[in-house]
């Protein structure tokens, strides 16, 4: 997307409030969406709703193809990925409590088949029929994909439990919930602006062409089938959740400062291998530790505000990356963007406080 971006004549700037758009949808409704979906104790109906409002970005995209439409269709991804927070929960409740971890890592697993295949599937198209036929394929997939979600079944929750459900201010007021979310920003923060931002940029800069760059997608997205699983049951267990995240967060910090000094576009590969590895690592654990122990009626609410506070840096992310590449250099974007990712060894090391 950011390579064709940049053919369009988008400046870098552009291109990270595009890539920004993305996340402020989601910062802004996946809120609202835990709340109403505890408040409705229905988590069913706003995920169609999450896949209607992807046919309509990959409409707008394939009817009207310029960087502003994009920027609208990006809003409206946004908005379906928001309901990652209803999709959690509800694939939660088909689990024991004691296997909450375990859950998150087979759906977050299971989200990177899905990327892989697209990343096969849209590359295949792109070649051989043109980009703009890959927004067709996925309005095709979506359709079929609101028929398929007609048959999801949900347990329902008594209604006796409705009143206690809507906690949002003891959750705000959970320091330790507060602290994982912050984490989950910083996380973000990292991954939107390099890996989803402008490491395809880097990557073009040394002559990856089309196919070069699906592949570069494709060995970041391969390790976190794995290691999205692993992190959440073989780790944790072996080495324990912290020392577990502390390790995803410093590969990620370190990938992200090697990232711009890449020589080739080979060296590039086994980079973006390791970025994934990192990627699985910490977003799966910081899924599974916000929502432990946390009580059934405040799982959606929960995971909305966490998924609320990391969509922060999502949007910031790329915004900031964006904004210094303009004026100082991608090579400064990314090493500003390590230094802020310290931030996060830090936090972690303080977590036993909170």
């Amino acid at each position: 997307m950011h390579i064709c971006l940049k053919e369009m004549g988008a400046s870098y700037k552009l291109i990270g409030l595009i890539a920004g758009a993305y996340g402020f949808s989601q910062t802004i409704l996946r809120i609202p969406f835990g709340i109403l979906s505890d408040k409705m104790m229905n988590r069913k109906l706003f995920i169609l709703f999450g896949v209607i409002c992807a046919i309509i970005s990959a409409t707008i995209v394939y009817i009207i193809p310029n960087p502003y439409t994009l920027l609208v269709a990006r809003l409206f991804a946004g908005a379906a990925s928001a309901t990652w927070v209803n999709f959690t929960v509800l694939f939660l409740s088909y689990f024991p409590t004691a296997e909450s971890s375990k859950s998150i890592g087979i759906s977050n697993s299971n989200s990177k088949i899905g990327q892989l295949l697209a990343m096969f599937v849209g590359g295949y198209i792109a070649i051989n029929y043109g980009v703009r036929n890959i927004f067709l394929i996925c309005i095709v997939i979506a359709i079929i994909a609101f028929i398929i979600g007609l048959f999801i079944h949900e347990d329902k929750i008594e209604e006796k439990q409705l009143s206690e459900a809507l906690g949002i201010f003891s959750i705000m007021n959970n320091k330790r919930i507060v602290y994982i979310s912050f984490l989950g920003c910083l996380a973000q923060f990292i991954t939107y602006s390099t890996t989803f931002g402008f490491t395809p940029i880097i990557a073009s800069n040394l002559g990856a062409d089309s196919l070069q760059l699906s592949y570069l997608s494709t060995v970041n997205i391969l390790p976190q089938v794995v290691f999205s699983i692993l992190s959440a049951t073989l780790f944790s267990d072996k080495f324990g959740e912290k020392r577990t995240l502390l390790a995803g967060f410093i590969l990620s910090v370190v990938i992200c400062v090697l990232t711009p000094l890449t020589p080739n576009i080979k060296m590039l590969y086994i980079i973006q291998f390791l970025s994934g590895i990192g990627n699985a690592i910490t977003f799966t654990i910081l899924m599974g530790m916000v929502i432990k122990d946390v009580d059934t009626r405040l799982k959606s609410t929960t995971m909305g505000f966490y998924q609320a506070f990391y969509g922060i840096g999502m949007i910031l992310g790329p915004m900031i990356l964006g904004a210094i590449g303009d004026k100082y250099g991608l090579v400064t974007g990314f090493m500003v963007v390590g230094i802020l990712g310290l931030m996060s060894i830090w936090a972690i090391l303080r977590l036993k406080d909170v």
